[in-house]
Order: structure tokens, then C-alpha cells, then sequence
């Protein structure tokens, strides 16, 4: 008995023991309340059937002793001085049609009529009443009589039985859950709060790097889920033991990887910063400028190396080339054909020397088009120099086009004189020329294919006119496709609107639409290079 108690305390203070004894009792209680409820109906009707019966029997032999010929009332008398007694406590005479004759006592609520002569008898348990149909006999054969019973006695019994049920039902769950309880105790709740202990002894041994502990676990032996689960706990300390060791082991093969990647990051990283900085050599350290007219531009790289890029650069005869390209892809492999469309569109436009002679450009024949409604503006000048985008599109087709790397690019040649714009626009996103006060008045759309995918490409030359107070703006597909932290693009519906705001000045302008991109993307990773080039004619 002394082993018993500790062991009964010690059972009660573990959380399982607690649960599955709490739902032991609960089952035993509800099994017994679903048992009870049906039990208790059926004594009330089996106490209000002999109820019944005693009233038919008193009823029957009233009926068949009565002397002949009594009226209703006579008959009601008699049931008075007969029948009503603690029990029976009220009674209606009526006839078969339905009408009544006449009551003693307290009337019954069951009224019987010759359209309700089914009806059956009626119980009030909140009142204590029990009202019963029974058939006239002998004498009475055209009447009926309903018989009104006190049911307080059946209450009281019924009450008895309760109590009884009740205490039965609680001893059984008492006992019940006092048996899986000891049985419990020993079988499963005892050897999973030692398992317990061999865990927590197992991870202290992990945590520390510790030699293995002698487990509880190791001395049971036993066929069931339990014996499977200390077994698999075995198991499972064995892997860890043996992860530990391949994991030193790893982690000196990692340390020293680990020297070497810091080694090749910094490296990477220089040639990176390097690598920023010779492309920012390519772009115009600053924009040129002319009496009359305002460049203005903004380059943004989604990575530390970009494959956009624009270019402005002087052309004899008071000429201007303008370029503005996006080549596909992202970081080294796009910055390194940047250089390389950058580099064959100046040499091909006549910006260097080779060899130390003209541009092999001018001395190839002339492969460009003009559209029939340019014809007479064409200048061959304008026409030699955009010449450019054919070569460079052939050399890189030719040479590169394994790669699959090509560039949409707007090249122009604009006459600071006159504003005349020759160009060709080849697959990149349509430029905007603006009106003074703000607004789309002219779309410069695609001419040709994009640089670099096709050897044989053709590509059409147009013309247009940039006039006092007008705006080309042009930009890369990063200003559409910048998305906010919510996933949502910055749209050219959007730049349209903010195109129709009157800007007294390029720098106005540039400066205007990124700010609206900043603050539409926020904090959220970019993956796309931004890049803005505007040119404005002020006289």
C-alpha cells in the first residue's frame, strides 16, 4: 500500500495520465447518460400504464355494478363517491357525439369530441396530470369517461429511480477509471515518463557533445507500439550519433570551403566594382549641350552591372546621334554586349577611326530603307550614319547568334538646326514626342526588328521634327515593368499620365517620372534596368 500511493500521486501528475483518465470517465458517463435517458422513459410509462390499469380496473367494476337507469348526473355522483381518491382526482362524462354531460373533481384538459375520438391520453408533467379516455361498459356503452390522475407518485418514483441510476452510473465510472488507471500506470504512462527522461538525458548528450548515457530504454524489451517506439528511439539516437560525426567532419571540409568562397567573393566582388565602373565609362560622363536645346537622362541598373544603356554623341554637320538600347537579359553577360552594340554603333556611325582610316561603315554600299512618304527628307548623310544598326546587327547575328543575345535599340540622328530627326526604331518601346504644355503628340513606333537576331533583318528609316518647346522623350521597358511590393506594374498607361504634366525643362521631366517609379516600387527588388534619356528643343 505504501508503493501504491507514491505511485497513484506520481501517476495523477503527468499530463497523459491526466487526459486519459479524464476521458475514461467522460466516455463511462456518457455511454450511461445515453443508456439512462431511453431507461427513465420507460419507467415513466411503465409506471403511468399501471396507473391506467388500476383506473380501468376501479372503472370497469363501477360500470358493471351500476343499478339501471341512472341519469348523467346520478352516474357522475357515483363516480364522485366511487372513484375520487388521492390519485384519481377528476372524471367528464360524455356522449358519443362529442357532448358533455357533465364533470366532478378538476375537470380533465383531454376533451373528448366525435371528431377527436382517436385521441389518445394526455400527460402534463409540469402539472402532475394524467388524463385518461376509457369506454363506456354495461349501462354506459353511449358514453365516454375521462379520467383525470394526480401523478405526483409517479413523480416521486420516478425521482427514486433517478437518483438510483445516478449513483449507479457514477460507481461504475468510478470503478471503470480507478481500473484503467492501475492498468495504465504500469503499461504505458510509467515507460513513456522514463522515455521521457532517456530523451531529455539524449539531448543533453547532443547539446554537450557528450558520450551516450545508459537509457532506461535499453533494458525494456516488448513486442508492442510502445517497444516500437523505444526501439525506433534507438535507432534514431544511433543516427545522430552518427550524423555528429559526419558533421565535424563536414564542417572542417566546410570551414576551410568557406575560406575559399570569402576569397572568391572578394575577388568577384572587385571585379564586379570594376567591372561597374569601366560601364560607367561607357555612358556620357556628361550630356552635351547645345543654345537651344536641353538633354537630360537617368540610368538606374537592377544589378551591379546593367544591359541598358544610352549615348549621345556629336556627328559632323551640326548633327547629333541619340541612342537609347535594352539588351536582353540581366547582369555580366548584358553589360558585356552593352559595350559591344555601344562600341560597333560608334565605329559603324563614323566616330572613329580604324586602321587609321574612315569608319568601315561609309565604305560598305547602302543597305537601308526609307519609307515612300520620307523620300524627300531623306538626307544620304542622315542615311550613311544610320547604316550603323545594319552593320552592328550583321556582326552580331553573324558572330554572336549562337548566343541568342540581341538588343531593341532607337538610334537617331537629329539636325540641331533645324530639329530634324532621322531614325530608326529598332524593336524598341515607342519614344514620345510631347507637346509644349504637356501631352502625347507624336508616337515614334518600331521600324525594324530587334539588333542581333536576324543577319538578313531589314530596317526602315522615318523622319520627324522636334520644334520649338517639344520633348522626345524616350526610355527602356524597366519604367513599365517596375512593380510595387504588391506585385503590381507601373504600366504605360501610367507614364502616359504623368507625360500630359506640363514641365518647364528636360531635367523637369526626367526627374518627375522617376520619382513616380521610386515611390510606386518602394523596398521591392527590382528586376529590370531603368534607364531615361529626354531631349527638348527650348529655341
Amino acid at each position: 500500500m505504501q508503493k501504491i500511493v507514491p505511485s497513484m500521486f506520481k501517476f495523477f501528475t503527468a499530463v497523459l495520465s491526466r487526459r486519459i483518465v479524464l476521458w475514461v470517465f467522460v466516455s463511462v458517463i456518457a455511454i450511461e447518460t445515453i443508456i439512462f435517458f431511453p431507461s427513465l422513459r420507460n419507467r415513466e410509462r411503465e409506471l403511468l400504464t399501471q396507473l391506467k390499469s388500476l383506473s380501468a380496473a376501479k372503472i370497469e367494476v363501477m360500470m358493471k355494478t351500476e343499478p339501471g337507469h341512472l341519469s348523467g348526473e346520478e352516474f357522475l355522483a357515483r363516480v364522485r363517491l366511487l372513484l375520487l381518491d388521492d390519485v384519481i382526482i377528476g372524471a367528464a362524462l360524455y356522449r358519443l357525439d362529442g357532448s358533455r354531460v357533465g364533470a366532478v373533481g378538476e375537470p380533465p384538459e383531454l376533451v373528448f369530441t366525435e371528431s377527436t375520438a382517436h385521441l389518445r391520453d394526455k400527460i402534463d408533467r409540469l402539472a402532475n396530470r394524467y388524463d385518461v379516455v376509457c369506454l363506456g361498459q354495461g349501462e354506459r356503452k353511449m358514453n365516454v369517461l375521462v379520467v383525470r390522475h394526480d401523478t405526483t407518485t409517479v413523480r416521486s418514483a420516478l425521482y427514486a429511480f433517478f437518483v438510483r441510476i445516478v449513483g449507479l452510473v457514477i460507481i461504475i465510472s468510478v470503478v471503470v477509471t480507478l481500473g484503467a488507471m492501475m492498468a495504465l500506470g504500469p503499461i504505458v504512462v510509467s515507460p513513456i515518463l522514463k522515455l521521457r527522461r532517456d530523451l531529455l538525458a539524449a539531448g543533453e548528450a547532443v547539446s554537450r557533445d557528450a558520450p551516450a548515457p545508459k537509457f532506461y530504454a535499453a533494458k525494456v524489451q516488448r513486442s508492442d507500439e510502445l517497444g516500437e517506439v523505444i526501439a525506433a528511439f534507438q535507432r534514431m539516437f544511433g543516427q545522430i550519433n552518427e550524423a555528429i560525426s559526419h558533421r565535424k567532419a563536414a564542417e572542417h571540409q566546410l570551414r576551410d570551403t568557406l575560406h575559399q568562397l570569402e576569397g572568391y567573393s572578394q575577388a568577384m566582388k572587385k571585379e564586379l566594382d570594376k567591372g561597374r565602373e569601366i560601364q560607367k565609362n561607357f555612358l556620357p560622363e556628361r550630356l552635351l549641350e547645345f543654345p537651344g536645346w536641353e538633354l537630360s537622362a537617368h540610368f538606374k541598373p537592377a544589378r551591379q552591372v546593367a544591359g541598358d544603356y544610352y549615348d549621345v554623341f556629336r556627328l559632323p554637320g551640326n548633327r547629333l546621334g541619340l541612342v537609347i538600347a535594352d539588351v536582353c537579359d540581366k547582369g555580366v553577360g548584358a553589360a558585356l554586349f552593352m559595350a559591344l552594340f555601344r562600341s560597333l554603333i560608334r565605329i559603324f556611325s563614323g566616330q572613329f577611326e580604324v586602321n587609321g582610316g574612315s569608319c568601315p561603315g561609309h565604305d560598305l554600299p547602302m543597305e537601308i530603307t526609307v519609307e515612300a512618304s520620307d523620300a524627300s527628307n531623306a538626307a544620304e548623310a542622315d542615311l550613311e550614319v544610320l547604316q550603323a544598326v545594319i552593320h552592328t546587327n550583321r556582326y552580331v547575328a553573324s558572330n554572336h547568334g549562337d548566343l541568342g543575345m540581341f538588343a531593341t535599340l532607337f538610334f537617331g540622328v537629329l539636325d540641331i538646326q533645324t530639329g530634324r530627326l532621322a531614325y530608326i526604331n529598332a524593336g524598341h518601346d515607342p519614344l514620345f514626342l510631347l507637346h509644349p504644355q504637356g501631352g502625347v503628340q507624336d508616337q515614334l513606333d518600331a521600324t525594324g526588328p530587334a539588333v542581333g537576331i536576324s543577319a538578313n533583318a531589314t530596317f526602315t528609316v522615318r523622319h520627324a521634327t522636334i520644334r520649338t518647346g517639344e520633348t522626345l522623350f524616350s526610355y527602356t521597358d524597366g519604367i513599365p515593368e517596375a512593380t510595387s511590393d504588391t506585385g503590381e506594374f507601373f504600366g504605360r498607361q501610367r507614364l502616359t499620365q504623368y507625360l500630359e504634366e506640363s514641365t518647364r525643362s528636360a531635367a523637369d521631366l526626367v526627374t518627375t517620372i522617376a520619382d513616380a517609379v521610386s515611390a510606386h516600387t518602394g523596398e521591392a527588388e527590382q528586376f529590370d534596368d531603368i534607364t531615361i534619356l529626354a531631349v527638348r528643343r527650348n529655341g
